[in-house]
């Protein structure tokens, strides 16, 4: 196996996943796993090829279990692949010409895999796809493997862990660039667009979040013309991209202006929630418990929890939404090694970190602005 330092993929943890479930090879067709495999991210057009499982131009990685592994491309795909990413063999197809799953299937053909165990995810091959390798290999066993590799992606290497918080403190240094030019009547899109390209000139590959105004009547929906005023509660909630394909993505209150004692009170109450919300993410800990903790904790202070059903969330390559989810039913141990974004959401009020789970306290990776005090906006 490469020892070229962008592979970052926890391979024993996968070889051990692999075993598990008698998998001579393991076909990467999401945007999690072929970023996680390939070890970088796809800029543009390319990102959406991997995501869209109809797509003619559609990207894949196989992984077997024992050899080199080899990308699947088309044609646009191979330069920004020979430049970013570690793996040195790539099949390419002749888009909207060729089938890449032919061609998927003529390496596996080549790799003496035709009769074996075959992991694939049954999230992002289509069902048209999924019978089209069948019916190329007949003699293949093909099982679904997305929650395994979802298994698998939830313990960071420390190389993984050094991107992520590389990716923390660059969305972390945007924020405290942007957030001290707000000024009441700007529109919650101008401030948007600013954090957007403050996280793009600083490197990274793409940016998307939210951030809305205690006035929004919708704060999922995305920003509005809404005018913000002195006094505002700004909610925001980001995730900056690297290269790599490894975000940073964090949550910091901010008011426009000196916080009233009514505000001031209530960011004291849910930074205490938050703060043990985060010491209770430990090693053995499942991931249900975490959220009933913070139910209970909100309980306590006679606030529903009811804006979001979670609280956090494991953060990886990709989609920074990955599991485990905290939130009820997930009974899954957290393990050491795990990088959560824990976010309890009062209202419009959001804060949000990430951190490595510990067998103790867990690591609080996205340090670079702190949250002990509301982010206040002198105005």
């Amino acid at each position: 196996m490469s020892t070229d330092p962008r592979m970052v993929v926890n391979v024993q943890r996968l070889n051990d996943f692999m075993d598990r479930h008698r998998l001579s090879a393991v076909i990467a067709r999401s945007g999690q796993n072929f970023s996680y495999l390939a070890g970088f991210g796809s800029p543009g057009t390319l990102a959406r090829l991997l995501d869209l499982t109809d797509s003619p131009r559609g990207v894949m990685l196989l992984w077997p279990r024992h050899g080199e592994p080899t990308l699947v491309l088309n044609g646009a795909a191979v330069p920004v692949a020979r430049r970013d990413c570690w793996i040195k063999q790539i099949a390419v197809y002749d888009a909207y010409v060729e089938s890449p799953y032919a061609v998927l299937c003529d390496v596996i053909k080549k790799g003496g895999l035709e009769r074996e165990r075959i992991g694939g995810e049954k999230d992002y091959i289509s069902a048209r796809h999924w019978e089209e390798i069948q019916h190329a290999l007949p003699h293949a066993t093909l099982v679904e493997c997305s929650e395994m590799m979802d298994s698998v992606r939830a313990v960071k290497t420390p190389g993984e862990i050094a991107l992520l918080k590389r990716g923390a403190d660059l969305l972390d240094e945007a924020y405290l660039e942007v957030f001290p030019t707000i000024r009441p009547g700007e529109t919650e899109r101008e401030v948007h667009s600013r954090i957007v390209y403050a996280c793009l000139k600083r490197g990274a590959l793409w940016a998307h979040g939210m951030l809305n105004s205690n006035r929004n009547d919708a704060p999922f929906v995305g920003e509005r013309e809404n005018v913000l005023h002195k006094g505002d509660v700004i909610r925001n909630d980001y995730i900056a991209y690297l290269w790599e394909g490894y975000p940073g993505h964090q949550s910091r209150t901010v008011v426009l202006g000196k916080p009233t004692a009514e505000q001031q009170r209530i960011y004291t109450t849910l930074h205490g929630i938050y703060r043990r919300t985060i010491d209770h993410c430990r090693a053995g800990v499942l991931a249900s418990d975490v959220y009933r903790f913070v139910v209970a904790e909100f309980g306590k202070q006679g606030w529903p929890y009811e804006i979001v059903p979670l609280c956090g969330h494991s953060v990886g390559s990709w989609w920074h939404q990955q599991e485990p989810i905290l939130t009820k039913g997930r009974d899954v141990p957290l393990e050491e090694g795990m990088v959560l974004a824990i976010e309890p959401v009062h209202g419009y009020w959001h804060l949000q970190d990430m951190i490595v789970v510990r067998r103790g306290a867990p690591d609080l990776l996205s340090s670079r602005l702190s949250t002990d005090s509301m982010f206040a906006v002198e105005v």
